[in-house]
């Protein structure tokens, strides 16, 4: 009974914590926020809809202005051109001065200028100066007066000849030619050339009325735009607007400020217009916003819709994720506290949870296989790195090589008794190289190197040794002791039985395959028959007619099982002629953990 009881409250305890019940409390808390995010969102996005289409308006209705003032400009241009090249112009400002005729030369260049002003409007009026400062003009002198001091400053043309026959823009002729009747004058300077001497012959004034602004502000049908100049002059428009001109607004880029005056807010915009120091001001108010009629209903829907949502939504993770999902750890959980890995057998829907499961038991297969390969693989390291060792120190090496240097000991010759202990002091101090399973390529090279010192002193001139080892090679990681046993096969089981002397050559170089490691010999060979057998993935015994290969076999496993692959090492020979094994390496810059091992 109090087992039972203890169950049921264990079961009561799960209800309460069900994954179900918190999704659903979770769902009903995201409910109530969104809808309060929802208020907020509609207020923002409202908000920043307002403001981006007042960007957006202040944008076309600059670029707009901005673009008409400046092709307006450019086709008065075209007619400052015309101007310029004007037969009469020409003959005026090429007169000799102090002739009779020059009044009637002025007169007849007015005309011409009149002439090509027919076909526009908004001209104002033209000066043509000669370089003695005598005029050609299309009003007379009741309408306008002209500043001499200002005409006798040097800086008063010597801008306008800069620009070298390029217009330039001024306002009143740059300061020297006044209306009678106070009025701002946008005036287009010029520096006229003649065509044959390409000698300069005169300046022209063309003054434009800056009516052709106020033609084009009406067009937009805008109050709230004001085009003045880069210094803060008034040209058309609301004059009000330059109390906010600054010259942040001379930029041929959109700025924007805000601005609080009184009550009211607004946004003020500016650009200035393309190649010209014109700059066009465009403001913008703010002004309050009512949520729409049609967004309140939208909200007072959002709740049920957000409610509805939660029901249906936790019903369905209930039935098709919450319960499975509890039926399945569950399952694990058992296997845990049984401690095996073993695959569940349970009844799950064919969905994604189906799929987990089928995943789990696919994952324990593996880990089964994995755990037997590892142990295996182990052994077999284990196994061969002993079998090789105990090839590698073999008691006779040991007596020959002792055996040697006492008969040179007997001969006197000390200089050579203490090189030869040397060597077999360094040979066995990287044999052994304090236990490391893996050293740098180039210490191997040194085992190699003394290896084969010692075995000249044993067999004389019979053996040559040749490496090529590449210098980005050197520094490269491999296991240890791999290429002895390859020498010494070399020696016995190739030179040797050849009769005469051989060449041993070791090789390396780096590719994007890994580090490829070549040890050849110039002795006997070997036939198809006995590569095969080498290269058999079969256990190899030490006894019998083939012991002699099992320091080959045994190294050519070390290689697979430390590149965990069993294509990483080819034997090529020709039979008398010589043997070439290659195997290829990971490009390891450091030693391997005993585990990656």
């Amino acid at each position: 009974m109090r087992g039972k009881r203890i169950k049921e409250k264990v079961q009561n305890s799960i209800k309460n914590n069900a994954l179900s019940l918190k999704l659903s409390r979770i769902f009903i808390c995201v409910a109530l926020i969104l809808i309060v995010f929802s208020l907020i969102f509609i207020f923002y996005i409202i908000t920043v809809e307002r403001k981006q289409y007042a960007q957006r308006e202040a944008e076309n209705v600059l670029n707009s202005l901005s673009t008409n003032i400046s092709s307006d400009i450019e086709k008065y241009n075209n007619i400052s051109k015309l101007i310029m090249v004007e037969n009469k112009v020409k003959t005026y400002l090429k007169a000799e001065a102090g002739t009779r005729e020059m009044l009637s030369l002025s007169e007849e260049a007015r005309l011409g200028i009149l002439a090509i002003l027919n076909i526009t409007s908004y001209v104002d009026s033209v000066f043509v100066f000669r370089n003695d400062l005598q005029y050609a003009a299309t009003l007379n002198s009741l309408e306008y007066r002209l500043d001499w001091d200002r005409i006798a400053q040097p800086d008063w043309k010597s801008k306008i000849l800069a620009m070298k026959g390029s217009s330039s823009l001024s306002l009143n002729g740059n300061g020297a030619i006044i209306k009678t009747k106070p009025a701002t004058l946008l005036t287009i300077n010029r520096a006229i050339y003649d065509n044959v001497t390409q000698k300069q012959t005169g300046l022209l004034f063309m003054n434009l009325s800056t009516s052709f602004m106020e033609a084009e502000i009406n067009q937009l049908n805008r109050e709230n735009i004001c085009i003045c100049t880069e210094d803060g002059v008034y040209l058309a428009g609301n004059s009000q607007m330059l109390n906010y001109y600054s010259g942040d607004y001379s930029s041929e880029n959109i700025s924007m400020t805000d601005v609080s005056k009184s009550m009211d807010a607004m946004k003020i915009f500016g650009i200035k217009t393309r190649n010209y120091p014109i700059v066009i001001l465009y403001s913008i108010r703010n002004e309050r916003f009512l949520l729409p009629i049609e967004m309140l209903y939208i909200i007072l829907l959002l709740p049920m819709i957000y409610f509805l949502c939660v029901f249906v939504a936790g019903s369905f993770i209930k039935k098709y994720i919450t319960n499975p999902i509890f039926a399945l750890t569950s399952e694990m959980e058992k296997k845990r506290q049984k401690e095996v890995i073993e695959k569940i057998d349970i009844d799950l829907p064919q969905n994604e949870i189906g799929s987990l499961k089928d995943s789990y038991n696919n994952m324990v297969d593996h880990t089964n296989e994995l755990l037997e390969r590892l142990i295996e693989k182990e052994q077999t390291i284990q196994k061969a790195e002993m079998r090789v060792l105990q090839e590698q120190i073999k008691p006779h090496f040991l007596y020959n090589s002792l055996e040697t240097i006492g008969y040179l000991a007997m001969d006197a010759k000390a200089e050579k008794v203490h090189s030869a202990l040397e060597t077999l002091g360094s040979f066995y101090r990287n044999f052994l190289s304090k236990g490391d399973r893996e050293i740098p390529l180039k210490r191997e090279i040194t085992i190699i190197k003394d290896y084969l010192s010692l075995q000249k002193l044993r067999y004389g001139d019979i053996i040559n040794d040749e490496y090529d080892i590449a210098e980005n090679t050197q520094e490269c990681i491999i296991p240890k002791l791999i290429l002895q046993p390859l020498v010494e096969n070399s020696i016995y089981h190739g030179i040797r039985l050849k009769g005469e002397k051989g060449t041993i050559k070791i090789s390396s170089f780096l590719d994007e395959d890994g580090l490829h490691i070549i040890v050849r010999d110039t002795g006997v060979g070997m036939t198809d028959e006995q590569i095969k057998k080498v290269l058999s993935k079969e256990k190899m015994e030490a006894s019998g007619s083939d012991g002699g290969s099992f320091g080959l076999w045994g190294t050519i496993e070390r290689i697979r099982c430390y590149c965990d692959d069993d294509d990483v090492v080819q034997i090529r020979s020709d039979l008398g002629e010589f043997t070439e094994i290659e195997f290829v390496l990971p490009n390891s810059p450091r030693p391997r953990s005993d585990i990656d091992v």
